[in-house]
């Protein structure tokens, strides 16, 4: 019985021994992380760009009405955005396209020094976003929605719908630049580029902030059309990279 526990005990001390030499040789051993950490790297980026002409837009139109009542302006408010709702699909905006984005109404005031403000009507905003798919007719689309009652014109911008071609050139385009930048780091060194190490991408294309077109100032009546120029817009990729370097 002795020899048995004295086994036992021998046993045990052999295990941890090899426990203890494993984890000892897994703390030594160096990593994937490491033996990059130790080499000699370049950390690089660059860009690519690519144009593409739009192919939507994105508008914003109003109407304000005023009226002694908050009721009567709400009540006139809604019959002329009613009408120029109706131009808009009229003039084939698809009704998916149209969502109203503003809808206020504020008391308006008459200040009068050293007397108290004296209530004189209110005032009721309505503001529709719009989606045009077909740009050569833009500038007929507003001219619809003014001559239906819009009093308000708001910001502009210009979109693509498929931005995928566009993106993956300047996809090939950034790779291009930042290998022509690692070779050229690398020889002004005195290296040569063994290895890609790291690799990451940010960017791509994002729709183009709104441009003023009538900010919000009153419109009349158009007796001819709109011209808009649509242009093209930027589509960029931002990359980065690590490399190794060796002699």
């Amino acid at each position: 019985m002795k020899t048995l526990f004295r086994a036992a005990a021998v046993g045990a001390l052999i295990l941890a021994g090899t426990a203890a030499a494993t984890g000892a040789m897994a703390q030594t051993a160096p990593t994937a992380a490491d033996s990059a950490f130790r080499a000699t790297t370049l950390n690089l980026s660059a860009y690519g760009e690519t144009r593409q002409a739009p192919d939507m837009a994105t508008i914003t139109l109003g109407v304000t009405t005023e009226a002694p009542s908050a009721s009567e302006a709400m009540k006139l408010n809604a019959d002329r955005m009613t009408g120029v709702i109706a131009s808009l699909k009229k003039a084939g905006i698809d009704p998916r396209d149209i969502q109203t984005s503003g809808l206020n109404l504020n008391p308006q005031y008459v200040y009068v020094e050293n007397q108290p403000p004296r209530l004189n009507g209110y005032q009721a905003a309505n503001t529709v976003t719009i989606v045009v798919r077909d740009l050569k007719r833009l500038g007929s689309v507003v001219d619809a929605s003014v001559n239906s009652g819009a009093t308000n014109v708001g910001g502009i911008s210009f979109g693509i719908e498929d931005s995928q071609v566009s993106e993956d050139k300047a996809r090939v385009e950034a790779v291009k630049a930042l290998q022509a930048k690692a070779n050229l780091y690398a020889q002004s060194l005195g290296y040569k580029v063994a290895r890609l190490v790291t690799f990451s991408e940010s960017g791509g294309y994002a729709p183009q902030p709104p441009v003023v077109y009538a900010s919000f100032a009153r419109a009349e009546k158009m007796d001819s059309s709109t011209p808009v120029e649509a242009g093209q817009l930027k589509v960029r990729v931002d990359v980065s990279a690590t490399f190794e370097l060796v002699k």
